[in-house]
């Protein structure tokens, strides 16, 4: 065989494999193949970018995905404030839905103004260093430490720490994306819709006096505020107030009115707006 006929036979062998190939892609191709509907990809950048997943989807481009098949609402994303929802609908034809804003809220008002401190702790300060060495220094071993871990994971800035050293949400900025739920030793945190304004800021399983000895704005389990709510609304579950917040439609004021320690509150937008009065400052009880 001369050199000329191997070339030949060399192109003809590469060129028959080559061709194989492409008819297999363009086979797969096809039968693998999934058309995306083009909308997707404007809602999704219609949609604010911020990938929290507050969602419960994964990322804005699974929510986008999901509101252009119909399966959600626009007002689904607790990030997009009225007038992106309003305009997400618009270009899909569909309604916008009820906004119902979801936030973090904290379940402890015991800052340095009301709560003893138990111990003077001196290490690594974060809340997760200090949960370690005996619960941390507070003498309300379910109470907030005040080193901010919270407002440190928090990737929105919506998280600030008060003079009292109580995390502070900022609800514009808050996208209910559950950082700070899992980044507190303590589970302070709770994600709950903007419209359950009534709250218990106490975690305390300690009754009583036993319970004012340690924070003054603990719940003592007086039951007050289960005989003002609405029957059924809050219930005494170890010592402590709980609310059942499908009742939520149920809940007025009338719940924080006799309360004696103001444990349990009706809030309008942030938590600590208004703080309650300081009162002579906590005593360190032993150095540690």
């Amino acid at each position: 065989m001369s050199a000329m006929s191997e070339v030949v036979g060399s192109v003809v062998i590469v060129g028959g494999v080559g061709l194989a190939f492409a008819v297999f892609i363009a086979l797969a191709y096809g039968k693998l193949y999934v058309w995306e509907d083009p909308r997707v990809e404007a809602v999704t950048a219609m949609l604010p970018g911020s990938n929290c997943g507050a969602c419960g989807l994964p990322g804005c481009l699974g929510f986008a995905q999901k509101a252009v098949a119909g399966e959600v609402q626009p007002s689904g994303c607790n990030v997009l404030n009225d007038e992106g929802a309003t305009a997400i609908a618009a270009f899909l034809g569909v309604e916008a839905g009820a906004i119902n804003k979801k936030v973090a809220r904290l379940l402890c008002a015991g800052g340095t103004n009301v709560a003893v401190q138990q111990a003077d702790y001196r290490g690594l300060e974060t809340c997760a260093a200090a949960a370690t060495v005996a619960g941390g220094g507070k003498g309300c071993t379910w109470g907030c430490l005040g080193f901010g871990d919270c407002a440190t994971v928090c990737d929105f800035d919506a998280i600030l720490m008060n003079e009292f050293g109580l995390p502070v949400v900022d609800i514009p900025k808050c996208t209910a994306c559950g950082d700070c739920v899992d980044g507190c030793p303590k589970d302070l945190f709770t994600i709950m819709p903007l419209d359950q304004r009534l709250i218990v800021q106490c975690r305390s399983l300690i009754e009583g006096d036993a319970a004012l000895a340690e924070c003054s704005v603990a719940c003592t389990a007086c039951g007050k505020c289960v005989v003002d709510a609405a029957p059924g609304l809050i219930r005494m579950e170890r010592g402590l107030a709980v609310i059942d917040y499908d009742k939520n439609a149920l809940a007025t004021r009338d719940a924080t009115r006799r309360c004696p320690t103001d444990a349990i509150v009706w809030v309008e937008g942030a938590q600590f707006a208004s703080q309650r009065p300081a009162e002579p400052a906590a005593q360190v009880r032993m150095s540690a």
